[in-house]
């Protein structure tokens, strides 16, 4: 985790580096990498940065409160793990470990369909609720068992991807030979120079983490002898034709609260809330769909000011530090969704390096507080940006 003049990680930036040299390049450039040419990618993060905070001075910062509450719960912090595919391959059991330094924040963990370890796995690391991430599959009925497993096992926030019709161009992942069906398990024979230059990763992960498929998933991809066999599934059955129809069959199967992943236009904020989602979040997919799409900070607070106060608004996309959790509520969100930095984080060095990073944010989170005035991040308002 620290480098090798033993310096402790401090920024999102120092994680990100310790990783790029614990993984094989193809696993780090799909982690790392966006849509074409990366414009929106790089929006993301740039926007929240532009963002200035007013410094306020001589306001009674003993009292501090970052909290804030999201659907019945309480969180220590503004903020929850996002859904990453294979996040789980970053470390050895990768979403086990994210949940339990999760868990250790006060903060929720989102599993993905497609990650690694399965529902029931990540749902034994404690009695606390986890999130868990749809997409649409053809077979409805393989859906439905997948929500019911998800609920018999507490789940009680469903994030539904919306963004996801069409797999944006990742040019990282067509020189690496991740994109065309072959993914990491496809560089078998290709890859051992950067699978022996990467040896900690290939012995922890490749040969110790397994089983690598997709868990929650698994029961259902019938004579699977290896993962491409998974991919191959995943990519005949997710389901291009969803519309908003789909949105309302699936609010009357799902009893929890639902939120909607990908929204990022007023129309289609407005449209999730007529068909009955508890929530939405503004995201762009992290800037691996459409590149030249707006950044999420952008539009956060144009769809904040036409549908704030009816719905429950998230965002994610180039969060990375404390200000930036401050910044989203200003803006308009109760909370924001990290992806890559706590993939980032546990390549670096597993639970401890991301329980480490999640205490960095936090603290940096108070500091912005106490530094405009704000105190109490259920308080924070536009008044806190120039």
């Amino acid at each position: 985790m620290a480098n090798s003049l033993n310096l402790l990680p401090a920024s999102y930036a120092d994680f990100r580096r310790a990783a790029e040299k614990r993984l094989p390049r193809f696993l780090f450039d799909y982690i790392d990498g966006g849509a074409v040419a990366e414009v929106t990618l790089r929006r993301n993060t740039a926007d929240w940065e532009q963002l200035e905070l007013v410094q306020k001075v001589l306001h009674d910062c003993s009292k501090m409160d970052c909290s804030v509450d999201l659907f019945g719960e309480k969180l220590a912090m503004p903020l929850v793990l996002a859904p990453v595919g294979m996040g789980g391959m970053a470390a050895r059991r990768g979403e086990v470990q994210a949940k339990r330094a999760a868990d250790t924040a006060g903060i929720p963990f989102c599993l993905s369909t497609v990650g690694i370890c399965p529902i029931e796995e990540v749902t034994t690391v404690s009695e606390r609720p986890m999130w868990f991430q749809l997409y649409m599959l053809k077979d409805r009925g393989i859906v439905q068992e997948i929500l019911e497993r998800a609920w018999d096992n507490g789940v009680r926030t469903l994030a539904f991807t919306i963004d996801l019709p069409v797999l944006g161009t990742r040019y990282r992942d067509i020189r690496n030979g991740m994109a065309g069906g072959l993914g990491p398990w496809g560089r078998l024979r290709s890859g051992f120079i950067d699978y022996a230059i990467h040896t900690r990763w290939a012995i922890d992960v490749g040969l110790r983490g397994g089983p690598h498929g997709f868990g929650t998933i698994a029961k259902y991809v019938n004579q699977s002898k290896n993962p491409r066999d998974y991919l191959h599934w995943t990519g005949s059955q997710f389901d291009t034709s969803v519309t908003w129809k789909d949105i309302e069959w699936l609010r009357t199967i799902w009893k929890g609260n639902l939120v909607l992943k990908g929204v990022l236009d007023v129309e289609d904020a407005k449209q999730s809330i007529a068909v009955g989602a508890d929530g939405m979040i503004v995201s762009n997919h992290g800037g691996r769909q459409l590149d030249g799409a707006s950044s999420t900070a952008s539009m956060l607070p144009r769809i904040a000011d036409a549908v704030g106060d009816k719905t429950t608004l998230l965002v994610d996309g180039g969060i990375r530090t404390g200000q930036d959790l401050v910044r989203a509520l200003a803006l308009g969100a109760k909370a924001a969704l990290i992806g890559r930095p706590w993939v980032l984080a546990i390549a670096a060095g597993g639970e401890a390096a991301l329980s480490r990073y999640l205490g960095l944010l936090k603290q940096d989170m108070r500091t912005a507080l106490g530094l405009t005035g704000a105190i109490n991040a259920k308080d924070v308002g536009r008044g806190v940006l120039l």
